[in-house]
């Protein structure tokens, strides 16, 4: 008996869903594409580090001479 109910509510939502439009931010768009050259090289700095992977080199050499 409940399954008409259920089903007329999971439609409401669906097409509430599909017809729901936010309210665009296109300066805030614009800013993300147009891309801040200084801000992005440090975090991308910051996320993959400085370029030095001599110390990740010799990390685990100890461990490759016990096979």
């Amino acid at each position: 008996m409940g399954r008409g109910r259920q089903k007329a509510k999971q439609t409401k939502v669906a097409r509430a869903l599909k017809y729901y439009s936010p309210e665009t931010n296109y300066h805030a768009l614009e800013q993300e594409l147009r891309g801040r050259s200084s801000r992005t090289d440090v975090a991308t700095e910051d996320r993959w580090g400085t370029g030095d992977d001599a110390e990740f080199d010799n990390q685990y050499t100890a461990w490759d001479d016990e096979r």
